[in-house]
């Protein structure tokens, strides 16, 4: 049986892939967080799989695990502003380069595949559109948002001096905006920001003109790329860029959700917050090519699933 590892396996992201690999009769999966901005809640339905372990535990310290683990995700990290600004940023800098040091250690005892959740923040305020995985990025280094953009920059970089040090089995994805169930009601990015506002009655706020735009992914499209990531035959270790090539701006996006919610919510402005992205859209010609992926779900679809999930949440 294939023992698969899932950092921030409470969260967003690490919910929906814990609740995907363990439909593999094969694989028992061992989901690691500190429940920082992730919730027990969010894997409830799994606790009582043979196949699934909880294991409460901060990645910035070494894990300790007695039984031979043969694949890594690392996806622990704060992914929200509101949650990596302020007083947590020093912490989520931490996470990101301890803990991506202490899970490269644990492959390289293992000898097991790593996957590291990058992000699509190394980009910064992007001079390239749409963004490959050859630009740089332009990002503010002393900003607020650094200690999350830094921070998963020197992860790749921990990632890739390990492969080519110790030939660490490597796989590095940056992840641009997902969306869907699972996601914090209190996150603070767009999309429950906007559904949560518009079934409440609450003023929808965009921060800025509304003219920036963003490229949102489904999260089981997401979750699909992850996997064809880790279990690529041809030694792809990346970066990889995936996400929705499709953009629109926050204003047409803040009427389709208004529009899918039925509300009657108003739309407000407020200022954009510094080093906030004007532009965000994926090239995702590296991900077609080597691991035959794309997004599926249409971004109606895959909202209308999302306010579902709010409902429910929020006794709507």
């Amino acid at each position: 049986m294939k023992k698969i590892l899932i950092t921030g396996g409470t969260g967003f992201l690490g919910s929906n892939l814990c609740r995907k690999l363990i439909q593999d009769e094969n694989n028992y999966i061992i989901c690691l967080d500190n429940n920082t901005t992730g919730f027990l809640e969010n894997v409830k339905d799994l606790s009582t799989n043979k196949r699934f372990k909880f294991i409460f535990h901060d990645v910035i310290n070494p894990f300790v695990f007695n039984e031979k683990i043969d694949e890594i995700y690392n996806l622990a990290c704060p992914a929200s502003p509101s949650n990596y600004q302020g007083e947590k940023a020093i912490s989520t800098t931490l996470t990101c380069v301890y803990g991506a040091r202490n899970m490269l250690e644990l492959a390289k005892k293992n000898n097991a595949k790593i996957l590291q959740a990058s992000t699509s923040e190394v980009y910064g305020e992007p001079l390239m559109h749409p963004q490959n995985e050859l630009y740089r990025g332009n990002v503010n280094s002393i900003g607020k948002r650094a200690c999350y953009d830094e921070g998963k920059r020197c992860a790749e970089s921990l990632f890739f001096d390990y492969n080519r040090i110790y030939n660490s089995k490597i796989r590095i994805v940056r992840i641009f905006n997902t969306y869907g169930p699972y996601m914090d009601k209190n996150d603070g990015r767009v999309v429950p920001n906007f559904i949560v506002q518009a079934l409440t009655g609450q003023d929808i706020t965009i921060y800025g003109n509304g003219s920036q735009t963003r490229s949102f992914c489904y999260v089981s499209d997401l979750v699909e790329g992850l996997i064809k990531m880790m279990n690529n035959s041809a030694d792809f270790i990346g970066p990889v860029n995936l996400g929705n090539p499709n953009e629109i701006n926050i204003n047409e996006f803040a009427k389709l959700v208004l529009k899918l919610t039925s509300s009657n919510s108003k739309i407000i402005y407020k200022e954009l917050p510094k080093d906030d992205p004007t532009k965000r859209r994926p090239d995702i010609k590296l991900a077609k090519e080597f691991l035959n992926w794309e997004p599926k779900v249409e971004l109606k679809d895959g909202l209308c699933k999302t306010i579902d999930y709010f409902k429910k949440i929020l006794n709507i």
